[in-house]
C-alpha cells in the first residue's frame, strides 16, 4: 500500500489571545501554505474582472466558451455555441450601446433572468465599459427586485422575456425610474406599449446589437479598486443586503484558484466543460465560470428545468458539476434506490467494493488507484448517471454530511471536496483538498488569499481556545468585500479590525482544518437554559429516507422541540402500502400512524448521533408540500428563512405544544 503521510496544508501566522477589557478570546490566525510569505502579487494582465476575459479572448479566440441548448417543438436540443472571438465581439456591441444610452462609468445596470450566454455578454459589456453589475436573482419576487433597482439606482436592465412582466407589474413601484429594458430575446407588441406609458424603451437583444455595431465606442477598461458587481444577498430575514466587490477581487480570486491547481498533477485544460445551474445572481457560479473563461474553457447552461438535470448532464457531459447540498443528496438518494432495485447477491458485491475502495482511499491511495476493478465492475455505472466525464464535484452553500460525501468520493470516480464561502467574501474562502480523506466531513483550509480565525461567542459556550475550539468564524483577506452598499452602520457592524464577522460557528483543528457546525443566530436556548445548535439537528435529522426535509423548533418558553417535516413522497407511499393504508399522498400525510412512525425514525437518528435527552423531537408537523420560495419559507439558495417558516406555520406549532403540554399533565397525574 502506498504510505499514509500527513499533509500540510497551513500556517499559523498568528497565536490566539484571551479575553480582555471586554473583548472576547480569538483563537489562532491560519493562512494557505501557498501564501506562507504573504499573499502573491497579482499578475499584470490579471488586476481585474476585465483583464481576465479580455486576455482569455486574445488568447483562446476559437475555443468554445457559452452553450446554451435551444427548444424547438418545446423539446430542448443539442447545445450550440459561441467562440470567445463571438462573445467579445457581442460585448464590445453592447458596451457601445449602452454608451448611447448615456450610461456612465460607475452607473448601476441590472441583470435580471435564469443562466444564459446574454447574461454574461451583458456582465462583462458592464466590466468592460467600468459599469457596474447589479444581478437581480431570478427566483426572486417583485418586491426584492423593486427594493434593489430603487436602492440601487438602476436606469437600465437586461431582462429574460418572462420576466419582463415583473418589471411591468403594479406591483413594481421603481419601474418609473427605468430608462431601458434589453430583453434577452424580444418583448411582445403590448409590453413595448406598457413600456412607453411609463417612459421606459425596450429593446430586443438582436436591435441593441446592432445599435453598438452601427456606432462602435472604445471600451473605458476599469482600475483595480473600483466597484466591480452589486451583488444583493436575500438574506434569511429582512431587505436583501447589497454587498459591493472589487474589480481587483475577482483577479485575486483567479490567480489564487490557479496557484491551488498547480499543485496537482491532474490538470484542468481548454476540454473541460462546466454545467452552469446554480443562478448566476450568486457568487458561487459567478466566480466558476469566471476561472473557467481565465482558462480558456467552456460553460454550458442548463435548460431551464432543475428537474430534468440530468438530461442537461447526459446532452453536454460536463467535467465539472458544482452544486449544493441537496443536488448532492438527490444524487445519492438516486444511487441508493438504484441500488436498492439489485438482486441481493448484487448488493452484496457492491458493498463489499465499495468497503473495499474505502479502506485503500483511507490508507493513503488516490480514488483513481484504490481500485480500478471496483471502479470497473460497479461504480463506472454511478459515473455514468452522472454524464460520463467527471472529473471533480464541488459542494459549496452549506455543509454536506460526511455520509454523502465519503459516499460520493468512493462512487463518482471523479474527485470530490468541500469549500464554504459568503458573498462577502467572493465565494470560496476555504478549500477541500482531493483525495486526502483527513478532510472527508469539513470543508477544508483557508484559500489562497484568505486568512482564518475563531472568535468566542461566550454566551453560547463557544471557546477558540478550549478543545475542541469552536467559536464564529472571522475572514480577512483581499477576496472580502469593499462594504454593504448605502449602508455604513451594517458594514462596521460585521467588519471589525479588518475582520469580517461571518455569523456562522466553525470548529477548527490544530492544523487549521475547519468544519462548519452552525450559525449564530440559530443557536438557541430553551426554558430549562440548555442551548440547541438548530442547524446542526437538521443535518442528523434529514437522514431516515422517509424524510425529505425537516425544520426544527424551540424557544425559550418550553422545554421541548418540536419538528416540521416534509415526507419523501416515493418513501411514504411505500411504508403506506407496507402498512396497509390507502389514499393520495395528502392523505397519507394526515395519518397518525404516519407521524408515529416518522417520530420513531427521528428517536433512532437521535440514538445513532448520541444526542441529548433535550435534543430530541418531541412532536411533529407534518407537510406535503416542500418548503419552497412562493411560500417565503426558503431563500434562493435554499437556506430556511426561519421567522417567516414560524409565522406561517405558528397555528400548528402551537396547537402541537398544547397537545404534547396536555400529554405531559396527563402523565403527571398518573
Amino acid at each position: 500500500m502506498e504510505e499514509t503521510k500527513k499533509n500540510v496544508f497551513t500556517v499559523q501566522v498568528e497565536d490566539g489571545k484571551a479575553g480582555k477589557d471586554g473583548r472576547p478570546a480569538v483563537g489562532p490566525v491560519f493562512r494557505n501554505i501557498l501564501a506562507k510569505d504573504g499573499f502573491p502579487p497579482l499578475d499584470p494582465d490579471m488586476r481585474t474582472s476585465w483583464d481576465v476575459f479580455r486576455t482569455a479572448a486574445g488568447k483562446y479566440p476559437d475555443n468554445r466558451m457559452l452553450g446554451w441548448r435551444p427548444f424547438k417543438d418545446g423539446m430542448p436540443g443539442p447545445y450550440l455555441w459561441k467562440s470567445y472571438r463571438e462573445v467579445y465581439e457581442e460585448v464590445l456591441q453592447i458596451g457601445s450601446a449602452l454608451q448611447q444610452l448615456g450610461v456612465q462609468p460607475g452607473s448601476r445596470v441590472g441583470i435580471y433572468g435564469a443562466n444564459c450566454p446574454q447574461w454574461v455578454v451583458a456582465m462583462q459589456a458592464c466590466n468592460g465599459y467600468s459599469i457596474i453589475c447589479v444581478p437581480l436573482y431570478d427566483t426572486l419576487g417583485a418586491g426584492a427586485v423593486d427594493y434593489i433597482i430603487d436602492h440601487a439606482e438602476i436606469d437600465v436592465v437586461f431582462i429574460q422575456d418572462k420576466k419582463i412582466k415583473e418589471i411591468l407589474s403594479p406591483n413594481c413601484t421603481s419601474a418609473s425610474r427605468i430608462k431601458a429594458l434589453v430583453a434577452f430575446t424580444s418583448a411582445n407588441n403590448e409590453q413595448i406599449k406598457d413600456a412607453e406609458q411609463i417612459g421606459m424603451k425596450v429593446y430586443s437583444w438582436d436591435d441593441f446589437l446592432k445599435m453598438g455595431k452601427d456606432k462602435p465606442s472604445q471600451p473605458c477598461p476599469p482600475q483595480p479598486n473600483d466597484t466591480c458587481t452589486i451583488m444583493y444577498t436575500s438574506g434569511t430575514s429582512g431587505q436583501p443586503k447589497g454587498v459591493m466587490l472589487s474589480h481587483e477581487s475577482h483577479g485575486m480570486y483567479v490567480k489564487g484558484v490557479d496557484l491551488f491547481m498547480d499543485q496537482f498533477d491532474d490538470k484542468m485544460s481548454t476540454d473541460d466543460v462546466f454545467l452552469s445551474f446554480l443562478p448566476l445572481a450568486h457568487i458561487l457560479d459567478r466566480m466558476i465560470e469566471e476561472y473557467f473563461f481565465h482558462k480558456g474553457a467552456s460553460v454550458g447552461y442548463y435548460h431551464g428545468d432543475l428537474n430534468a438535470l440530468r438530461d442537461d448532464l447526459m446532452e453536454l457531459k460536463p467535467t465539472l458539476l458544482v452544486g449544493v447540498p441537496r443536488v448532492y443528496e438527490k444524487i445519492y438518494e438516486g444511487i441508493l434506490k438504484a441500488l436498492a432495485d439489485l438482486r441481493p447477491l448484487r448488493r452484496v458485491i457492491f458493498n463489499a467494493l465499495y468497503n473495499r475502495k474505502l479502506a485503500s482511499m483511507k490508507a493513503g491511495y488516490t480514488h483513481k488507484t484504490a481500485s480500478p476493478f471496483a471502479d470497473m465492475l460497479a461504480f463506472r455505472k454511478v459515473k455514468a448517471r452522472l454524464g460520463g466525464h467527471l472529473r471533480l464535484l464541488i459542494s459549496g452553500g452549506a455543509p454536506l454530511s460526511t455520509e454523502i460525501e465519503e459516499f460520493l468520493r468512493v462512487t463518482s470516480c471523479a474527485y470530490f471536496i468541500q469549500g464554504y464561502g459568503l458573498t462577502e467574501t467572493l465565494g470560496p474562502s476555504t478549500v477541500g483538498y482531493p483525495d486526502d480523506m483527513a478532510l472527508v466531513g469539513t470543508v477544508g483550509v483557508a484559500a489562497t488569499y484568505t486568512e482564518l480565525r475563531l472568535e468566542e461567542v461566550p454566551e453560547m459556550g463557544y471557546d477558540p481556545l478550549g478543545v475542541p475550539s469552536r467559536g464564529e468564524i472571522l475572514i480577512r483577506g483581499s477576496t472580502v468585500f469593499t462594504g454593504y452598499y448605502k449602508n455604513p452602520e451594517l458594514t462596521n457592524e460585521v467588519m471589525v479590525d479588518g475582520w469580517f464577522h461571518t455569523g456562522d460557528i466553525g470548529e477548527m483543528n490544530p492544523d487549521g482544518i475547519m468544519k462548519v457546525i452552525d450559525r449564530k443566530k440559530n443557536i438557541f436556548k430553551l426554558s430549562q437554559g440548555e442551548y440547541v445548535a438548530v442547524e446542526y439537528l437538521e443535518k442528523v435529522y434529514v437522514f431516515p429516507q422517509i424524510i425529505e426535509d425537516i425544520w426544527v423548533y424551540g424557544d425559550s418558553y418550553r422545554s421541548m422541540l418540536v419538528a416540521v417535516v416534509n415526507p419523501h413522497e416515493e418513501n411514504t407511499m411505500k411504508w403506506a402500502k407496507s402498512n396497509g393504508y390507502k389514499g393520495s399522498f395528502d392523505e397519507i400525510c394526515k395519518l397518525e400512524g404516519l407521524k408515529e412512525h416518522i417520530l420513531k425514525e427521528l428517536t433512532a437518528a437521535a440514538q445513532k448521533n448520541k444526542l441529548r435527552g433535550f435534543e430530541y423531537i418531541k412532536g411533529v408537523v407534518l407537510d406535503p408540500v416542500p418548503f419552497d420560495l412562493e411560500r417565503d419559507l426558503v431563500t434562493a439558495t435554499m437556506k430556511k428563512r426561519r421567522n417567516y417558516m414560524l409565522k406561517y406555520y405558528q397555528p400548528e406549532i402551537d396547537k402541537l405544544y398544547k397537545k404534547l403540554e396536555d400529554q405531559r399533565a396527563a402523565n403527571k397525574v398518573k
